[in-house]
């Protein structure tokens, strides 16, 4: 099969850095912060929104926080310092498995049996109290590091990894985040690594959706961004008409997650 993501458009990463950049700029000159927060995970994601944090503000006023818990991947914890010590921002290491347990303890609940969706989500929701507990103390700003294939597919946690002030690459799909990581000159294993929220072990975004990304992002683009109909999009990406509704019917169903949210979108098309 040939490369669905070619069937994207082809942007300008010099531009993109550049908007990118000019936006975060602007939001935190005019927040009168005085740095910006996130968290890291190891991935793609975490670790290009740093990159232009970086870029935009200069590593002394980003901090990252690697928040594991006992079914971490220790690979991914030192993959979080890696692109810390790469970028040259500070970082601390904050296990953040006491959150979830006193949080199911108040269900009667242990951390081995509780159900295993609930407890991840209870993981990416207590990251983020810890995460706006360091920006209010030291006048942050919390950035985000969702991309928009996770925001489209809703495949984020409400009130979890989807909260922040600031979206850097939400304007952006996974294929293209890396391609912009690759630009951005960080590790290419960062670049070249499965994505995973980190909920549970062995999870994979990928393994879950059922899908790469390859396929998929070209899915959403000519479903959403083109609104071409559902057997046009598998006609034009050629392949089987059941992916594109699989990849359609999420889109619907997580609807309600996205109506939640006031998702920031600071770019104008990149391809103008």
């Amino acid at each position: 099969m040939a490369k669905l993501e070619n069937l994207l458009p082809e942007l300008n990463y010099e531009k993109v850095t550049e908007n990118i950049t000019n936006c975060i700029k602007r939001y935190f000159k005019e927040s009168g912060a005085e740095g910006i927060v996130l968290g890291l995970s190891g991935g793609i994601d975490s670790s290009v929104t740093a990159a232009l944090l970086v870029k935009a503000i200069g590593s002394p006023r980003v901090t990252g926080l690697i928040m594991p818990e006992k079914e971490s991947n220790t690979k991914d914890i030192e993959d979080a310092k890696i692109v810390a010590e790469h970028l040259g921002i500070k970082y601390y290491v904050m296990n953040i498995t006491g959150i979830v347990e006193e949080t199911l303890k108040l269900f009667g609940e242990n951390y081995e049996d509780a159900p295993k969706i609930p407890k991840g989500n209870v993981k990416a929701r207590g990251r983020m109290i810890v995460l706006y507990y360091y920006a209010n103390k030291m006048n942050y700003l919390v950035a985000a590091t969702g991309d928009k294939s996770e925001y489209y597919l809703g495949y984020f946690t409400k009130w979890g990894d989807a909260a922040g002030d600031i979206y850097p690459i939400i304007g952006l799909y996974k294929t293209q985040v890396r391609k912009l990581g690759a630009y951005l000159g960080l590790p290419s294993e960062i670049v070249k690594k499965p994505s995973s929220p980190g909920l549970w072990p062995g999870q994979t975004a990928e393994g879950e959706l059922g899908l790469s990304y390859e396929i998929i992002d070209p899915i959403i683009y000519y479903l959403v961004e083109k609104q071409k109909p559902i057997g046009e999009v598998a006609a034009t990406l050629g392949i089987d008409e059941k992916l594109v509704k699989d990849v359609w019917n999420r889109i619907i169903s997580t609807q309600h997650k996205r109506s939640s949210l006031q998702a920031c979108n600071p770019f104008k098309e990149f391809g103008e």
